[in-house]
């Protein structure tokens, strides 16, 4: 299987290919890419990785398959040194449906067990498992840009606050569904949003009436950078913005990404702490003196060779 996934990510590495051209690149898979059945793999530029959910039949739903395989994609986009940004989008007309209730039905309601503590394990050890699919983006030392259009449901929202960049478009709305089917949000949306929107009686308000979210809000909220008229526009953003990352030092960039989640959960005496430590060894790399020279000869960054990381 590890090989499989790797072939997927090297198949068609090309040069970097800008505008709309790319973005048709990005959204012209056929289907998913194996060895995944819920996901489409491909690389508009040598550095950037895009991944799409690919179940549009299904509004995207987050079935079985989905679960494991978004660990095995950022697992393997971890190793990826070609890779130095993501981008995450969803096929067909709305980004996310959340979870597929149909096929997830009998993990959720019918966990197996003899007795009520063993059936409890059984199930605390499923809500970890699927817990990962998220926080392994969360992980990923490549910063991730996630591009959403149409509706973003249940799940959806647990996706999108484990990324580091958040983007929409003008149709686009968000949605915490899940006591609308009766249960608590188990795999990070009650633990990523009130950091990624700052207010807490808003947060509890969307997770305690389901009611939806829309653009402009998101916005104004903080839970999106930035709102585009449409997909393509959307797309074509995400890519540009993938692109400035990705000219960055990786040393550097991923770094940042790596501090910024400790500083998130972590004290600032402990975070400066931890910052010393980090930089006390990524100081002593080439890309700093490659980045000062290109900033003295008014160089872009872009034309800087930095090595793979």
């Amino acid at each position: 299987m590890a090989q499989l996934v790797s072939t997927a990510f090297m198949r068609n590495r090309g040069l970097w290919v800008p505008g709309l051209r790319a973005v048709r690149e990005m959204s012209s898979q056929g289907g998913p890419t194996p060895p995944f059945s819920t996901l489409s793999i491909n690389h508009p530029d040598s550095m950037i990785t895009h991944v799409e959910l690919h179940r549009p039949e299904k509004c995207n739903a987050m079935n079985r398959a989905f679960w494991s395989e978004m660990v095995e994609c950022f697992s393997q986009i971890a190793l990826d040194t070609e890779c130095r940004v993501v981008v995450v989008s969803g096929a067909g007309k709305i980004f996310t449906s959340g979870i597929d209730l149909v096929d997830m039905s009998s993990d959720i309601l019918q966990p197996t067990g003899d007795d009520t503590a063993r059936t409890s394990w059984n199930l605390r050890r499923f809500i970890a498992k699927y817990q990962e699919t998220f926080s392994v983006i969360e992980k990923c030392p490549k910063p991730v840009v996630v591009a959403v259009h149409g509706a973003c449901i249940g799940g959806g929202v647990d996706l999108i606050t484990a990324c580091d960049i958040r983007l929409c478009t003008q149709d686009a709305w968000f949605q915490v569904k899940e006591v609308d089917i009766g249960l608590a949000a188990d795999v990070g949306t009650l633990q990523r949003l009130p950091s990624v929107i700052g207010s807490r009686s808003l947060v509890n308000e969307l997770a305690l009436t389901a009611r939806k979210m829309y653009s402009d809000e998101a916005k104004s909220c903080g839970l999106v950078s930035r709102v585009f008229p449409d997909k393509e526009t959307m797309l074509a953003g995400a890519l540009e913005l993938a692109g400035e990352i990705a000219a960055r030092s990786p040393v550097a960039v991923q770094g940042t990404k790596i501090n910024l989640l400790y500083s998130r959960d972590h004290s600032v005496a402990d975070s400066l702490d931890y910052m010393a430590t980090w930089n006390m060894s990524m100081l002593q790399t080439q890309d700093v003196l490659k980045s000062a020279q290109a900033a003295m000869e008014k160089k872009s960054l872009k034309d800087v060779p930095f090595s793979k990381l």
